[in-house]
């Protein structure tokens, strides 16, 4: 195996020192040898026997309370400034690749499709007429504060800085200094505003800059190969928003939070758009202009383009002091020139424009112009839209308590026919459904104030509204029925959400049945959105059974819009892990069914791997190229159906998988004590993640437990069962039974199993079971323990199944970047788990707050070592 770049270990290393001197001064050379110490027995014990790691073990445990918490605050920092260098190498690389004048991939994929007989204006009119909505979401994975992500960002300026000989080691150690005497862990749990807030820093530090640059390059991509660019008013790539709209199951997201957030939303892209015009107005001093501009300024003016542009800056800070005034619940009267929606500011800059270009001034019009004119295409007036998320049920109680109020039985208890028709005949009634001198209780009370809010928001600021736990036509109607009742003026898209196997197999069912509604088909103007769930899917029948049903489901409801003439946009719910759909995107949408891809795609970002994609501007361009160029081959150029025998193998796979997980996770009555007991769930409701609670319901068990904390539980024991449990066994089966030689062709030639196979081989690189067994022997009651050793068995014939069908001797030998970078980091992250397992053995014999907020550490750090948490 090479060694890593010699660039990267350098700044590793200087990073290191840095952390090691800061360390020193604050608790004296002698606690940074221990910490030194207990690195080296780390390495030792990875390259080592039983007996170094024992060393390091009898070492960890000899800490005392007091000792713990910098010992695994000095691990957890050290990995952060690793993922930093890590992250600033990989733009390093990609920069060093593009300076050789390497071919891009969007270019090369432009020229295949052109190769493949596709005409330039085919490829043209796809690229135009995109729309991919990344959607932000505020699932509680990301795990650093704030204020630390802006000193590692900071950090990475430095970084560049030194890159480009100047000298930067002075700050560099001032904010590694501030980092660590900073508390890693919040206080308090952050409130769905600030995890909005947080979401509009990374479109403001990143987003903001990375945008008009990928759409730029795109342009100049389209021109060399197609002869032909984009207009400045197309962006295939937009972005959305779930934070402070996702209330499903979050009694902090209430209808003035939602509101609040919108303001906000609009607040920041007018305040980024005010900078942007101010810093074009000191360019464009130009005094020639064309005839249409100069009938619009009158023939005084001398600087044409910095009197129209004052007007705009005079418009956008009249609207930024109002919604300023809003926020602050002070509205007043509105004033008669807000700009609230994007042609308001768009057609003075395109006048503009088109002045700069006509004059011979074309150079100028490509700079900073031309960037606003792009970003207003991607962001708008409002920077993202708000999709609204709530649970089915929620609305149901709405008709319950509105059925029981009017004499009408039970809503609830009706057949699915007699909600429908109820539902339909209010929808075409032209009388009000809500009286007025009803008093309902508080749940179904804020679900009608979150109806009003949307139904009074501006059209532009809103996504959609996505239905949680759907399964009947009723769900989607019934919140129709509600936003109609609140008054809200176009049809917004209501979005089913499919999230268990028994949904994912009835969705096409379900959406027919809606289709097949004259009224519904009507309301829909041609568009149907279908939200596919990853994450309660995975957690029902287990990551195979999951992701076999998410290919059927979309197959079906792709072949089904066709036949209804309607266009389908499938919304996937992917999150950070594989157990949650993660993975690279850009392989995941190629591997989607033929023809489910058909320029419209919307996909949750969740948590830290927003931060991980599109923290830093060269990152955010390189991932918005792959999806960009991964939805218009999938549009254009379509992977083909699977062999008749490969549906047949996944069906027998999936089946044996379902059967398999669900034997352990729902039927072993030791399994919930076991998972109680070895793993840090319990522990993890303490962790200020998000402002989401770990459970769906407070006194549920593993059933109501969210995706995140599940996954997240597994991972810290580095057992990861949800991405692998079933999987093993159905692998085993079918190698048994002598179909290896048809598993070796489907992973060949069908990409969706490839796809599938690859993700399961990096999740089983990450895990590792002497770590997984360590944390057993430490908390785990002898009755349980024969379990444990059952997962850990099953986990070495995944491994060996997994080989088998790749045909290798070590996992991840094709891939050696993310293998050595696993590697690496496994020393350090070594010392976290089994001080973990030890603060978890101590904390719970005799709880401490020192314990807890070590354990909180080391949580931390974990995930920063693993680059995922849920």
């Amino acid at each position: 195996m090479s060694d890593l770049h010699e660039a990267l270990r350098d700044d590793v290393r200087m990073l290191g020192d840095s952390l090691g001197q800061t360390i020193a001064k604050h608790l004296g050379s002698e606690f940074l040898d221990k910490v030194e110490n207990v690195r080296k027995l780390a390495k030792a014990g990875r390259e080592g026997t039983a007996a170094d790691r024992q060393a390091l073990v009898q070492e960890l445990k000899g800490l005392s309370e007091d000792e713990m918490l910098p010992v695994a605050r000095a691990f957890t920092q050290f990995l952060n400034l690793a993922n930093i260098a890590e992250e600033h190498h990989r733009v390093r690389r990609h920069q060093e690749i593009i300076d050789l004048e390497a071919a891009d991939t969007f270019t090369l994929l432009l020229q295949k499709l052109r190769s493949e007989g596709l005409s330039a204006d085919k490829i043209l009119e796809t690229l135009n007429g995109m729309q991919v909505d990344l959607v932000l979401t505020a699932h509680p994975t990301e795990v650093n504060r704030r204020t630390l992500i802006q000193k590692y960002d900071d950090i990475t300026d430095c970084l560049r800085a030194l890159d480009r000989g100047e000298s930067s080691h002075h700050r560099l150690n001032e904010l590694i200094s501030q980092i660590w005497h900073t508390n890693e862990i919040r206080h308090v749990r952050p409130t769905p505003v600030d995890e909005a807030k947080w979401g509009f820093a990374v479109i403001e530090n990143s987003l903001w800059e990375a945008v008009p640059r990928f759409l730029k390059k795109l342009d100049m991509q389209t021109r060399a190969v197609l002869g032909k660019g984009l207009p400045l008013t197309v962006a295939p790539i937009r972005f959305a928003s779930w934070m402070g709209g996702d209330r499903d199951g979050n009694p902090n997201v209430i209808a003035p939070v939602t509101q609040r957030v919108m303001m906000l939303s609009r607040w920041v892209a007018l305040d980024l758009y005010l900078r942007d015009i101010d810093t074009l107005r000191a360019e464009l001093s130009m005094y020639a202009c064309n005839s249409e501009l100069r009938a619009y300024v009158g023939e005084e003016t001398a600087e044409p383009y910095r009197h129209i542009l004052g007007e705009v800056r005079e418009q956008l800070k009249v609207t930024k002091n109002w919604v300023q005034s809003h926020l602050q619940g002070d509205p007043g009267d509105a004033p008669a020139d807000l700009m609230l929606n994007s042609n308001q500011l768009l057609d003075p800059l395109m006048m503009c424009h088109r002045s700069l270009v006509e004059c011979g001034m074309g150079i100028i019009a490509e700079g900073p112009l031309e960037d606003i004119i792009r970003r207003i295409a991607c962001f708008g007036m409002t920077l993202v839209k708000l999709d609204i998320r709530q649970s089915s049920d929620r609305h149901a109680q709405v008709f319950e308590e509105l059925s029981q109020f009017y004499g009408l039985g039970s809503y609830i208890s009706w057949t699915e026919e007699g909600r429908q028709a109820f539902l339909l005949r209010e929808l075409q009634s032209r009388r009000p459904l809500i009286p007025h001198n009803w008093k309902p209780s508080a749940e179904v009370q804020e679900v009608l104030d979150t109806c009003a809010v949307v139904a009074a928001a501006d059209p532009s600021s809103l996504g959609s509204y996505v239905i949680s736990m759907a399964g009947q036509p009723s769900d989607v109607l019934s919140v129709i029925l509600l936003l109609r009742e609140m008054g809200i003026s176009h049809n917004m898209r209501v979005v089913p959400l499919f999230e268990t196997l028994d949904d994912l197999n009835n969705a096409r069912d379900c959406i027919d049945a809606l289709l097949s509604v004259p009224w519904y088909k009507q309301y829909t103007g041609g568009h149907q959105e279908v939200m596919i769930g990853y994450s309660d899917s995975s957690k029902d029948a287990g990551q195979l059974a999951a992701a076999w049903g998410q290919y059927q489901a979309q197959e079906a409801l792709t072949a089904l819009c066709k036949e209804h003439d309607i266009h389908l946009t499938l919304f996937h719910g992917r999150g950070g892990t594989v157990g949650r759909g993660g993975g690279p995107s850009h392989t995941a949408i190629l591997a989607q069914p033929p023809g489910s891809v058909d320029r419209t795609l919307r996909v949750t970002e969740q948590g830290e791997m927003i931060r991980f994609k599109f923290g830093i501007p060269e990152l955010a361009i390189r991932n918005l190229e792959l999806y960009a160029g991964a939805v218009l081959a999938a549009t254009l150029s379509p992977s083909p159906s699977p062999e008749p025998a490969w549906r047949e193998q996944m069906e027998g796979l999936a089946e044996t998988g379902l059967n398999s997980y669900r034997s352990v996770v729902r039927e072993d009555p030791q399994f919930v004590p076991y998972f109680r007991a070895g793993t840090p769930e319990q522990e993890l409701s303490k962790l200020p993640l998000g402002s989401r609670p770990a459970k769906r319901k407070v006194d549920g068990g593993v059933e109501s437990l969210r995706a995140i904390p599940w996954i997240f539980a597994w991972t810290q024991i580095r057992l990861m069962l949800p991405a692998w449990l079933g999987s093993e066994a159905a692998l085993e089966k079918a190698i048994s039974n002598g179909e290896l030689s048809r598993l070796h062709e489907m992973y060949a030639k069908w990409p969706f199993f490839r796809t599938w196979v690859e993700m399961l081989e990096m999740v089983l690189a990450k895990s590792d079971v002497d770590l997984a067994e360590y944390y057993e022997s430490r908390l785990v009651s002898d009755e349980l323990k024969v379990l444990g050793s059952n997962l850990r068995s099953r986990l070495a014939v995944a491994k060996e199944m997994v080989l088998k069908i790749r045909q290798q001797t070590e996992l991840l030998a094709e891939n050696p970047v993310i293998r050595q970078s696993i590697d690496v980091r496994n020393p350090y992250i070594d010392p976290l788990h089994y001080l973990q397992a030890e603060l978890l053995y101590r904390d719970r014999n005799q709880p401490d707050q020192r314990l807890e907020q070590a354990l909180m550490v080391t949580m931390t750090g974990i995930s920063a070592g693993m680059r995922n948490t849920g």
